[in-house]
């Protein structure tokens, strides 16, 4: 049964802003692996295939063998504040809710959230819900598009709203791989990373793969990623030859998104490239992936393969002008909502609040 909340006359109404990542196990360990696993790998929107052959291959096989080794492989970036996914994810809201509290006098409240794992979309939603939010705006943390990341928490959301009496005013935002200022806090990252270490032979901007076959369906992801890196490149000023963008984290024997990021690496020096620098565009906070699988895995590839130099550009987490970025591009979707119009005044409407609450009141309400 849908939990009952009762209407307050007089309340405030507030906007909430939720976060959401992909998520993470609680620990680094098999058996808490296996469960996130089993809710990641059971969504169909990650895995497009026949519900009950898949569910026979992922209980008979995947989450029979796969935990124990993402388990080892996790705990090799777990830090003291748990997965590194979480952590940033929660330090990106703190700061958000920083800069929203100085601007909307608490008005404006965010929180985060996790597709898969904890904090879950449904006890973000809950909890924004009884901190007075009326309108809920989404910010999935994936600039490029896709139904296996995007769609999911659209998904996810809308089906809690399923048992909400009172729905908000709901708007989500579907991606923002080319807004100006996501592109400017990459190139400046980039740039950084030059100030502090020799440029390398090669920049590489490494997405997260998706099967083939999705991009046939009409997921734009691809040209998504394309785009991302050719504004990220131009912002830099570099020739074609000097940047490249190839794929990650392939999954199961279908085609996936090619140039592959693992064979790319493997081929460069024998073309010549012995040095190379980087970064995960696609990625909004540091996470198995990057920390492992690129900066580890992938680096020892590269430099078993005759590479020399293997420079990993961090993602833009927590930082600065990272959360400038996201508070552009939330702002772009915020225009039409009382918080945004000209004239709004925290204080007045506080004042009409227990106006209203007293009229109720004297007409019979009960609270």
């Amino acid at each position: 049964m849908p939990e009952k909340i009762s209407h307050q006359h007089g309340a405030q109404e507030k906007l909430g802003i939720l976060l959401v990542n992909l998520g993470s196990p609680e620990q680094p360990t098999a058996s808490a692996v296996r469960r996130y696993l089993a809710q990641f790998l059971s969504d169909p929107r990650v895995i497009e295939a026949n519900r009950l052959i898949w569910w026979l291959v992922l209980h008979g096989i995947i989450l029979r063998i796969r935990p124990s080794r993402a388990a080892r492989a996790y705990q090799k970036i777990w830090t003291d504040n748990g997965s590194p996914l979480v952590h940033y994810t929660r330090l990106q809201t703190q700061a958000l809710q920083k800069k929203l509290e100085d601007r909307f006098r608490g008005h404006v409240i965010a929180d985060m959230a996790m597709t898969y794992g904890k904090p879950s979309i449904k006890s973000a939603l809950e909890g924004l819900r009884k901190a007075g939010a009326r309108r809920l705006l989404i910010l999935p943390m994936y600039p490029q598009y896709s139904s296996t990341t995007t769609g999911a928490v659209f998904d996810q959301v809308t089906d809690v709203l399923q048992s909400w009496r009172w729905l908000p005013d709901l708007r989500m935002i579907n991606y923002y791989h080319d807004h100006p200022h996501y592109i400017k806090a990459l190139a400046n990252s980039i740039k950084k990373q030059w100030q502090d270490q020799p440029r390398s032979d090669l920049l590489l901007f490494s997405f997260h793969g998706i099967p083939l076959r999705y991009i046939h369906s009409g997921d734009p992801y691809f040209c998504h990623c394309q785009k991302t890196a050719r504004l990220v490149a131009e912002e830099l000023e570099l020739k074609q030859d000097e940047w490249k963008v190839v794929f990650q984290s392939r999954f199961g024997r279908e085609p996936w998104l090619e140039p592959y990021c693992s064979v790319t690496l493997q081929e460069l020096p024998t073309t010549g490239v012995k040095s190379v620098d980087v970064i995960c565009p696609g990625f909004s906070a540091d996470c198995l992936e990057t920390l492992e699988e690129i900066r580890m895995e992938n680096k020892e590839l590269f430099i078993e393969a005759g590479g020399e130099t293997f420079n990993y550009i961090p993602c833009l987490n927590d930082s600065a002008e990272h959360i400038n970025a996201i508070c552009e591009v939330l702002t772009a979707h915020m225009f039409g909502w009382p918080e945004t119009m000209p004239g709004w005044d925290a204080g007045k409407l506080a004042v009409e609040a227990n106006k209203s609450r007293q009229r109720a009141l004297d007409m019979g309400a009960k609270k």
